[in-house]
């Protein structure tokens, strides 16, 4: 896959929780570090999205947040 976002990361999907618009993926990257994305339930029937499938988690620097308690 060509893109212009340079973090991006193989994974295989751990979990998907079905809401009534939108559902939760979440994308086991290894090592411990896991990456949540919250995408539409359109978007993961028309990826094929389902649990233990290897897929590429692409982040966005500009939406990206951080926090400190």
């Amino acid at each position: 896959m060509k893109l212009s976002t340079r973090n991006q990361w193989q994974g295989t999907v751990s979990n998907i929780v079905e809401g009534v618009v939108n559902s939760e993926v979440s994308v086991d990257l290894g090592g411990g570090a896991v990456v949540t994305s919250i995408v539409t339930k359109n978007s993961v029937k028309r990826l094929e999205n389902s649990k233990g499938r290897t897929i590429c988690a692409v982040i966005k620097a500009s939406s990206l947040m951080i926090g400190k308690e």
